[in-house]
């Protein structure tokens, strides 16, 4: 009997000694390194990874959002452990640096590094940091030597362009005259919006001439900026639109492209814009209005609701690319149209 009950005892003893499994699977730990190199749209942050948690980290990084506490499941990084060092020896371990991309400007982030094992992700410490204004700081007053006009320009970039439309108006025409007439195609039109008489002082004594300018058919257009300065080429307003955050791929698309650039461009409000003006921040300080259009078939339309503005860029032998924004979107068009169509002007700077 007293065999068996030492038997039992050392049972006891030997199970109880043995490998215990952990009941409680452990996440990593990672804390979260100062947001540097902050600018209208990117930004660097990075984490250190202390401990695996007893697990080999699967994924590292860093997650943002204008929200307090992200998470893996708004805007994150994914940072590439194929690279780790061989010091690291497959454990994720060690600090990181994560590009932050696609903010806007002027918007306050929240941000944290992040760590995964099998067991899950833990998140280290909160930052948070505020994306940079974009540079649109007038650049001057520019007076138009042919007429007297005066306008604000805007520096984008390395871009500077008129912040409002050309007013430049050699002569006048009413929308039952233009270049949908056969033989006219070529012959430079200038209209006022709503205006449908022939006298220069009279169109440029109403309100739309004011605050809208001019809407110039595709010929007129070419040559009506003054001395010094251009009608933008279709690249030049890609260069522009990137500048603002479009992507390459989406500055040579057709459509509607981009996110909120068409809001950066767009003057803030509803006092020239119909509601609700989406998106409409004019943070590049460009303050485009919506003049509306004279279409080829001589018909003005779409005021208040949407501007186009031409580009010197030929599409064939008919039609020019142009760029319009919209009332109620805060992208940008890029499309085609028959050269005969009136259109604003925007200049910018040789």
């Amino acid at each position: 009997m007293k065999n068996i009950v030492f038997l039992l005892a050392m049972g006891l003893l030997l199970f109880s000694c043995g490998p215990q499994e952990n009941p409680d699977p452990v996440i990593p730990s990672v804390t979260t390194g100062d947001v540097t190199d902050i600018t209208t749209t990117t930004a660097f942050c990075g984490g250190n990874v202390t401990a695996d948690g007893g697990a080999a980290v699967i994924a590292r990084g860093v997650c943002w959002s204008t929200l307090e506490n992200p998470t893996t499941s708004d805007s994150k990084t994914t940072d590439d452990l194929a690279q780790r060092t061989k010091a690291e020896d497959g454990t994720g371990l060690g600090t990181y640096t994560s590009h932050v991309t696609g903010l806007s400007p002027n918007t306050t982030y929240y941000v944290r590094a992040y760590a995964t094992n099998a067991n899950g992700t833990a998140y280290g410490e909160q930052r948070t940091f505020k994306s940079q204004q974009e540079q649109g700081s007038v650049f001057g007053s520019f007076t138009d030597s042919r007429d007297g006009n005066h306008y604000e320009t805007v520096t984008i970039g390395s871009q500077v362009w008129m912040a409002e439309n050309l007013a430049y108006l050699p002569s006048v025409v009413g929308p039952e005259t233009g270049s949908e007439y056969d033989g006219y195609e070529a012959y430079p039109f200038y209209y006022v919006y709503g205006y449908d008489g022939a006298s220069v002082a009279t169109a440029k004594a109403t309100a739309n001439y004011t605050t809208y300018g001019v809407l110039y058919n595709w010929p007129a257009a070419i040559t009506a900026c003054p001395e010094g300065w251009h009608l933008p080429s279709d690249a030049e307003w890609k260069q522009l639109e990137m500048y603002l955050g479009i992507t390459s791929a989406q500055a040579d698309a057709t459509g509607w492209r981009g996110t909120a650039e068409g809001g950066k461009l767009k003057e803030e409000g509803t006092t020239h814009w119909d509601s609700p003006n989406t998106g409409a921040t004019n943070s590049s300080g460009f303050t485009a209005l919506p003049g509306g259009y004279r279409f080829s078939n001589g018909i003005f339309g779409s005021f208040g609701i949407t501007g186009y503005w031409w580009s010197s860029t030929e599409y064939n032998t008919n039609y020019a690319w142009a760029r319009i924004l919209d009332y109620d979107l805060s992208t940008v068009y890029r499309g085609n149209y028959l050269k005969g169509n009136g259109f604003s002007v925007r200049c910018l700077r040789d």
